[in-house]
């Protein structure tokens, strides 16, 4: 675990420090924003930071954004400060940590941040057999292709392969080569002098660089241009890299790892991805089973994100019922992991007198009726009504709406309910866009693109932070 310390506030902030330090943790300090980001570029890496809430998160949060540096934000500050806080959540940060600090409190945020990334939960023979193979291999240099489909939890086996390595101590690097433009790939990946293209205002030390002495993840692998992955063989055969710009070439000491959620062979065999890379990086394979392979951990694995969420929203765990197990065991659990994961998300908030029965597990291809149970549909319910609408039962009728902010589903559209489903949500979540795609279950991508739609319509979107305000693609 590296924690970067940003700001003092009056001292408490390295007695932060301190606790983490006895708790395992490598602790690294800078005085303001423009430090963190130039330690960030230098390759320094992080994977926390802590930072004093007086300081402009705000910035912090886009400039992390917008330079794709993936790095969780607790925001610090002296006391309670319910404004200051909010705010902070607001721009990004994922929680507020009263100081001066409690040992036992930053020992929880650390263990929570290496659960997250690194916890690997099962029971089932299948994934059984997936994490001896794991083990066996870990501790060794050589290269692993973790293989899977979307959701089966490849980058948290990555992680669980560097963890259990003998360089566990240092730096897991992870890039994304699905997400970054291909243009900028290259930066991304070997890193850039500065003036060596327009906007390269600094030199820029990549994910190899960043990586020397650990493990290296490219994620999605696959997604690659061919034109890159010319120049990644260079660097997984000769562990040397040319940055982007530079006249001298670096040398790396890494372990690669790779994932793909597409049969790597028959990329190869349509001249998707070089033959000779392939082989470079297949030096062991590591399937993940799909969720529905292992039945045996689908409960348990339910059971832990019930606990998860619940502790997030502050609300006691719920109880889930008999026929809500069943309904999940039934499912076909196309997401695997991840699609689950939301659903339990989901059934937190829908729970009712803090049991999670079946109408609250809403599931990718089922519909909610709404006189299915005997209180209103809530919007989360509506999301998923049925085209057409369906008439009650003969002597029967809907139930009423307990407020008048409620509509009835009948004689309603499905993009109508989903609009107020999606508008009410992110309301809920105070206009942050992820938490309210990840309550929703979709991409943030697509839940950018249906505000588009909305605020191009005349619809008021909430802001972050700022109430009703329209919405700006550029947020």
């Amino acid at each position: 675990m590296r924690l970067l310390i940003v700001g003092s506030l009056e001292g408490h902030m390295i007695t932060a420090g301190k606790i983490a330090f006895e708790r395992g943790a490598k602790v690294a300090t800078v005085d303001d924003v423009d430090q963190a980001m130039a330690s960030l570029r230098a390759g320094n890496g992080a994977d926390l930071l802590m930072v004093d809430i007086n300081l402009d998160i705000d910035k912090l949060c886009k400039h992390l954004d917008m330079e794709r540096f993936s790095v969780p934000v607790i925001a610090c500050g002296i006391g309670t400060q319910p404004s200051k806080a909010g705010d902070a959540i607001r721009s990004g940060a994922k929680e507020y940590i009263p100081l001066p600090p409690d040992a036992e409190l930053i020992a929880a945020v650390l263990a929570a941040v290496t659960e997250e990334t690194t916890s690997l939960i099962y029971k089932d023979p299948a994934m059984a057999a997936v994490i001896r193979l794991a083990e066996q291999i870990a501790p060794s240099d050589a290269s692993v292709l973790v293989t899977g489909e979307s959701g089966t939890g490849k980058e948290v086996m990555s992680r669980y392969l560097h963890s259990k390595s003998k360089r566990a101590k240092n730096n897991f690097i992870s890039i994304n080569c699905a997400a970054i433009p291909e243009n900028l790939l290259e930066s991304e990946l070997f890193g850039h002098e500065k003036g060596a293209f327009t906007g390269a205002l600094s030199r820029r030390v990549g994910k190899f660089e960043e990586a020397h002495g650990g493990t290296l993840l490219l994620d999605e692998i696959s997604e690659m241009h061919p034109r890159l992955q010319a120049k990644l063989l260079r660097a997984v055969q000769e562990r040397e890299i040319d940055r982007v710009g530079g006249n001298k070439p670096i040398k790396v000491d890494i372990r690669l790892l790779a994932t793909s959620n597409r049969n790597m062979e028959e990329e190869v065999k349509k001249g998707n991805f070089r033959e000779d890379l392939y082989f470079r990086l297949n030096v062991v394979t590591i399937d993940m089973p799909s969720l529905r392979d292992r039945p045996l951990d689908i409960q348990l694995l339910a059971d832990h994100f019930l606990a998860k969420y619940a502790e997030s929203n502050g609300v006691a765990k719920p109880a889930i019922t008999p026929e809500a197990v069943t309904q999940l065991m039934q499912h076909h659990w196309r997401g695997n992991v991840r699609e689950l994961e939301n659903t339990m998300h989901r059934a937190v908030l829908l729970s009712r007198d803090n049991i999670v029965g079946p109408e609250a597990i809403l599931l990718s291809g089922t519909s909610f009726s709404p006189v299915a149970t005997t209180a209103p549909p809530t919007q989360a319910q509506a999301y998923s009504a049925p085209q057409t609408p369906q008439q009650p039962p003969q002597g029967q009728q809907p139930a009423a709406s307990d407020g008048a902010s409620e509509k009835p589903l009948v004689g309603r559209t499905v993009a109508d309910v989903e609009k107020d489903l999606i508008l009410n949500t992110l309301q809920h979540c105070l206009g942050n866009r992820t938490h309210a795609a990840n309550i929703l279950g979709i991409s943030i991508r697509t839940l950018r693109n249906k505000l588009k739609i909305y605020s191009d319509d005349g619809t008021e979107v909430t802001s972050p932070g700022r109430g009703g305000e329209s919405f700006s693609p550029s947020l």
